[in-house]
């Protein structure tokens, strides 16, 4: 299973030129003393990309303290900032040993600050060493994750709606393409007080900072079929050919949610996740990291067994064998220019959770990590439904998995100006055309600003 498991991440990977941008400077030598590196035996400081598991890395990094009398302090960015964070943090004298990079060209941008880990543990631990972000002999971000994201839904509601008379479909075996989709989301939404749900999908959270879901992760599809039909693993211009397949599945999920698309701009992803787990809606679009955010809500009624995955389909040719979304863009880097006792400490810290009986624990069981070392069993993946969701579709030989490439977006304010041309829309102040052109140019512009 491992082998096949990385198949889809080595693609990935290989097409993965990264977001993160930023301009760093330093007025440290390598190797100097900061005050986190006062105590000769060092200590950590973790900035975090993922909101949603801050609890289980400061669990994490209290234990370890606990344990071995290293300082582990974890710090997260809030959504959608952390490039900015990152920038903020990197110059001062106590900067963050530990960060990631979401790729070779977010490589780039910080490679000043990225040590060689080649000859760590954890390198050698890779189970594809082709995934690690090198440049010459060296390796300076190694992955420690892999997800996936697609549609979540409620199998509870879905057996409810299945048994109505008249119901379009009486299996989710028969939604395996987007006019099937289509067609039962919106008999659901007709039949909503029936269903007792305020609408099929959960709000589609617009709100800056928060629409990566749309402007990234859905966005991905279609550029995904657009260098597959051009065999390419990036493009400087795009055509947006599929634009009209992301409009599909997006309309379809305004226009069929618990809220108006009007109110879509005061939404966030916890607004979403909450309306999930409280039974307010059948589906909604998220990653197995979203777990956490199900489970972890007071009221939740949604079981455990009910919380399923299906694929984003939006109404490309053969979709029928078209899988989730799986990839990677979480690579941890050492910081270069913290002293020497803070990096070596830092490489014990993460040796520790990716190695030790203990902290693979708290990588498959808090964290929800599918990880990507020789040091994890087959056994040791994460019990929650929708990470052994994530894993059926890795397995399954019959479909093909979506690689990650809106690690090649041109820019966050690309992106940025995505979502905010995708929430005019949403409020009638703008047309599907201009939205496309609006991808279409800044595209070009902000790729432009790369070279």
């Amino acid at each position: 299973m491992k082998a096949k498991k990385f198949i889809s991440i080595a693609l990935a990977t290989v097409l993965t030129l990264g977001v993160l941008t930023g301009c760093s400077s330093s007025n440290k030598s390598e190797g100097s003393a900061s005050s986190a590196g006062s105590d000769e035996k060092g200590s950590v400081y973790y900035l975090s990309f993922k909101p949603e598991q801050e609890d289980q890395w400061k669990e994490i990094a209290q234990k370890y303290t606990d344990e071995t009398g290293v300082e582990v302090k974890v710090v997260t960015a809030a959504s959608g900032t952390y490039e900015q964070t990152l920038k903020s943090e990197i110059t001062k004298d106590d900067a963050p040993t530990l960060f990631q990079i979401n790729g070779p060209v977010g490589y780039q941008s910080w490679k000043e600050y990225c040590a060689d880990l080649k000859d760590t543990e954890l390198n050698k631990h890779l189970l594809n060493a082709d995934l690690a972000i090198k440049d010459g002999d060296g390796v300076y971000g190694i992955p420690y994750v892999e997800e996936g994201y697609g549609i979540i839904y409620n199998q509870a509601i879905m057996d409810k709606y299945f048994a109505l008379d008249g119901a379009k479909a009486k299996s989710m075996d028969e939604i395996n393409n987007f006019a099937k989709l289509k067609e039962v989301a919106e008999d659901m939404q007709a039949k909503k007080d029936d269903l007792g749900i305020d609408g099929v999908f959960a709000s589609t959270s617009l709100t800056p900072g928060e629409d990566w879901r749309w402007q990234t992760h859905l966005a991905n599809l279609p550029i995904y079929y657009e260098y597959k039909d051009k065999d390419v693993k990036d493009l400087d211009e795009i055509e947006f050919t599929y634009a009209d397949n992301f409009k599909n599945i997006f309309d379809l999920y305004i226009n069929n949610s618990t809220v108006e698309p009007k109110l879509l701009g005061s939404k966030t992803v916890t607004d979403s996740m909450s309306e999930f787990a409280l039974g307010k809606c059948a589906m909604v679009q998220n990653g197995n990291w979203g777990w956490g955010q199900i489970s972890g809500v007071d009221g939740n009624t949604v079981k455990e067994e009910d919380v399923k995955f299906m694929p984003i389909y939006t109404g490309v040719e053969g979709e029928e064998k078209q899988g989730l979304c799986i990839g990677t863009e979480n690579f941890f880097c050492i910081n270069s220019q913290a002293s020497e006792a803070d990096q070596k400490a830092t490489q014990d810290f993460i040796e520790w959770l990716f190695t030790s009986d203990e902290g693979k624990d708290y990588v498959t069981n808090e964290l929800g990590f599918i990880a990507p070392f020789d040091t994890f069993e087959d056994s040791e993946t994460p019990k929650d439904p929708l990470a052994q969701e994530v894993l059926k579709y890795m397995s399954n030989e019959d479909l093909y998995n979506v690689d990650w490439n809106f690690t090649t977006f041109p820019s966050q304010q690309f992106k940025d100006d995505f979502g905010a041309a995708l929430l005019e829309y949403c409020n009638g102040n703008q047309d599907w055309d201009s939205v496309k052109q609006l991808v279409i140019d800044e595209w070009a512009s902000e790729k432009e600003l790369t070279k």
